[in-house]
């Protein structure tokens, strides 16, 4: 009897694949880096055959590390990276033009001019006008990327899902991140098209997050594919937060917070977003608070591309404050409670006494800051759940504690969003899955940090790319 579960984890930086337990046991692992573009100032491309080739190789290693077969997998899902925009040709499967990642911001000038009809479009779908979203990227590549009309448009899911089914599907979490979804028929909104220019574009057809889309047979035996959810929706559904007031934090590229606020599309207060958490199947919708910050891990990495991060060992052993020394991470603008495209890092307090650990610790309270800023807009809550790769870091989720007054606490693996996939798919299999144990949880300590010096340090750093 087959009795595993497959996660297909498309992300920003690589292509990841996991067979999984019922228990959340990870039996074997795939992965392959994904290779990111930047062929201009604020622009951010993939290859979308590099994607479906270091997935389709993700998969054979991750089955090979198992030591299973696909006769082994009960179920599939997938879980991708959000908005990233592909543009196909319906016949032969060909991209037309590389795909447009989440980060790109190309398309500001575009959103700006839309800007009168950001109530409009709030109320419909929950999210801000903004080059993040799918519906912009759509309207770059009919517009000014020499995509024909006749194109296949659709995000990373739908892409995988074409590949391995040959039907372009999507799920309402990921079309729910594109401006052209409405949050209360749980269809494409015809007005939405229209304003963005992309009316009798084709777009893929959209499905609830648990159900059946199709089987993979590229490794022999049928793989029944049972569910597809957007990586930030999938990590909330992976922590086990299937109840409204239930929250969580990815510390990734970005950080992503979501709140799951029941099966009523309630906006959400300003500068936090809306959106559609998953559906299963025959039930209502599960509707959820988003906060996406764009530069978390990506700090970073940009510290060690300048030689000022040797080894990430080095943060784990970080101790202490930066004190007075703040960085604002906006490479590529920021996002959640700003909205500001044209927002640029920076690092200010410096004097003759900073030196490299006063930096570093600087990079690190950043990402806790801003997701601070963000929370403020949730409400109390009772903890936070936490996961993706700079989560383990123990300074910072200690730190991120003292600044919101709330228990952190983190699974017993960080692959959660891949679980969450494999765990919907389960379920929606008939199978009997587990929720991921708890590992640890750190409380609040001394005098909760004021975020007032830090909000100085994010308005010096707000429009700065507009006024060259």
């Amino acid at each position: 009897m087959s009795r595993y579960l497959l996660a297909i984890d498309e992300g920003t930086s690589s292509a990841r694949a996991i067979v999984f337990s019922l228990k959340g046991e990870i039996l074997g692992l795939g992965r392959r880096p994904i290779q990111l573009y930047y062929p201009a100032s604020g622009w951010v491309e993939q290859d979308a055959e590099e994607l479906w080739e270091a997935q389709h190789d993700a998969i054979e290693e991750a089955l090979r590390a198992a030591g299973v077969s696909a006769a082994d997998i009960a179920a599939v899902g997938i879980t991708n990276q959000r908005e990233t925009t592909i543009a196909w040709d319906p016949q032969t499967g060909r991209p037309y033009a590389r795909a447009i990642v989440w980060q790109d911001r190309r398309t500001a000038p575009l959103c700006e001019k839309l800007s009168s009809h950001a109530e409009f479009i709030r109320q419909r779908t929950g999210l801000v006008i903004d080059p993040y979203f799918s519906a912009t990227k759509i309207h770059w590549l009919l517009t000014e990327g020499g995509v024909p009309q006749k194109a296949q448009f659709g995000t990373v899911d739908a892409w995988l899902l074409y590949k391995l089914t040959g039907r372009a599907q999507t799920d309402v979490s990921n079309a729910s991140r594109t401006l052209l979804f409405d949050l209360h028929t749980l269809s494409w909104n015809p007005e939405l098209l229209r304003l963005f220019g992309v009316e009798g574009v084709r777009l893929p057809e959209v499905r609830p997050s648990g159900g059946f889309y199709g089987e993979i047979k590229t490794w022999g035996a049928a793989m029944p594919i049972y569910a597809v959810i957007g990586d930030q929706q999938a990590a909330l559904y992976g922590h086990g937060a299937h109840m409204p007031g239930q929250a969580k934090n990815t510390y990734g590229t970005g950080c992503f917070i979501l709140k799951n606020i029941g099966s009523e599309p309630r906006l959400a207060p300003e500068g936090i977003l809306t959106t559609l958490a998953w559906q299963i199947e025959g039930e209502p919708p599960v509707y959820a608070w988003e906060a996406a910050i764009f530069s978390a891990a990506a700090a970073l990495q940009w510290l060690e591309s300048v030689g000022l991060l040797k080894d990430y060992v080095e943060l784990d052993a970080l101790t202490g404050s930066a004190g007075d020394v703040f960085f604002v991470p906006a490479f590529t603008g920021l996002g959640a409670p700003y909205w500001d495209p044209y927002a640029r890092g920076l690092i200010i307090g410096l004097t003759r006494e900073t030196g490299r650990e006063t930096l570093l610790l600087a990079a690190l309270e950043a990402i806790a800051y801003q997701s601070a800023d963000a929370l403020e807009g949730f409400g109390p809550l009772r903890e936070l759940y936490v996961d993706g790769g700079v989560s383990v870091n123990p300074h910072l989720m200690q730190f991120q504690a003292n600044l919101i007054g709330t228990p952190v606490v983190r699974p017993i693996h960080g692959e959660v969003t891949a679980w969450g996939a494999a765990a919907l798919a389960g379920r929606m299999a008939g199978l009997s899955v587990q929720n991921l144990p708890i590992q640890q949880r750190w409380e609040p300590q001394g005098t909760p940090v004021s975020l007032e010096r830090w909000r100085a340090a994010v308005q010096r750093a707000q429009n700065w790319a507009r006024t060259k």
